[in-house]
């Protein structure tokens, strides 16, 4: 009979991913008010959302994903839900479905401690909104809420878990309003655009980067590389290999200038894991995640499973002699496939 790949990794990995990202805390700091000189918003322009808005379409979109949750059922969910998050969390439910549960970590608090809102009058434009802890005191979630057009409803465009110990910059009450950046933004350390693609450039190839000096250390690269280094061991039993790419997603990027004078980013990056078993063996799921969507295809030497994620980074102002850091991130495999 065909050996199989159902080694250590596949605990450690199940185990690893589980914890990660969990039980983490962020810090809000306190909103900016009127007059305050470091703030980018021009004082003539105001916002054309409320808070008691804010609260309405975000309750709308938490109805909407709790009725999916409760049936399982992703049809319902693009209508408050788009970009990657609407990619994490229909995976989520499709693994629901043959797991018996939605993943903890895609709850949502109802309340919040601060919410952004831009003065910008155009389309498209977001919602910066951070909540409170989950009832099991997992860590806040920063929800980026996008509109693409005055006729269209405001949907859930990404969802960061913040890490613990971050701390956020400072941006203007929602009454006096911030101002949306571009990935093209000017007067920063890199452009916020340079800052994803070289992020998952860090992310792909750890230390030996290029860009890995202009990146503090964070809580999403310090478990992706134990992940890989322990999982490395059950594959270099089995004289397999293993290869992980991180790509950005085109222009899934959302830019909040902040009253720090720095861009609060959140973008989406993309992985392909590829796992491949050596002598003859099967290369199987590796936690019950992946092995929900494998579902029962044929298995071969070669498994590719595809994650998205979504990475929330600040940054700073150039010359501020400060590196970008990243924030919070939310991930979810969504595709596993035999190659």
């Amino acid at each position: 009979m065909t050996k199989r790949i159902r080694n250590a990794a596949a605990a450690v990995l199940s185990l690893v991913l589980a914890v990660s990202l969990g039980a983490c805390e962020g810090q809000v700091p306190q909103p900016v008010a009127a007059g305050d000189a470091s703030s980018k918003t021009s004082a003539k322009a105001t916002p054309d959302l409320s808070e008691a808005q804010e609260k309405a379409i975000r309750k709308q979109i938490l109805i909407t994903l709790g009725a999916a949750n409760d049936a399982k059922d992703a049809s319902g969910l693009s209508a408050r839900m788009t970009g990657p998050q609407l990619a994490i969390h229909s995976a989520r439910i499709a693994i629901a479905q043959k797991t018996g549960s939605i993943s903890r970590y895609a709850t949502i608090p109802n309340d919040i401690v601060q919410t952004v809102i831009p003065t910008d009058s155009g389309w498209p434009r977001s919602v910066y909104s951070i909540t409170t802890t989950t009832d099991d005191q997992q860590s806040k979630r920063l929800l980026v809420l996008t509109q693409d057009s005055a006729r269209q409803n405001y949907k859930l465009w990404g969802v960061a878990r913040l890490f613990q110990g971050t701390k956020l910059p400072s941006f203007a009450v929602p009454d006096i309003g911030a101002k949306m950046g571009t990935a093209k933004d000017a007067g920063l350390v890199m452009t916020p655009e340079q800052a994803v693609e070289r992020y998952a450039d860090v992310l792909t190839n750890g230390s030996s980067s290029q860009f890995a000096a202009s990146f503090a250390d964070d809580e999403l690269r310090q478990t992706l590389a134990s992940t890989t280094e322990q999982v490395q061991q059950g594959i270099a039993s089995n004289k397999g290999t293993q290869q992980q790419v991180f790509t950005p997603a085109p222009g899934a990027i959302q830019v909040m200038r902040s009253s720090d004078g720095g861009d609060l980013v959140v973008a989406q990056i993309n992985l392909e894991w590829t796992r491949q078993a050596g002598e003859g063996r099967e290369s199987l799921p590796a936690n019950d995640q992946e092995n929900a969507l494998f579902g029962n295809s044929k298995a071969t030497s070669t498994l590719k499973a595809t994650y998205v994620f979504v990475v929330a980074m600040y940054v700073p102002e150039a010359n501020s002699g400060k590196q970008v850091t990243a924030v919070g991130a939310d991930r979810e495999v969504v595709k596993v496939e035999a190659k």
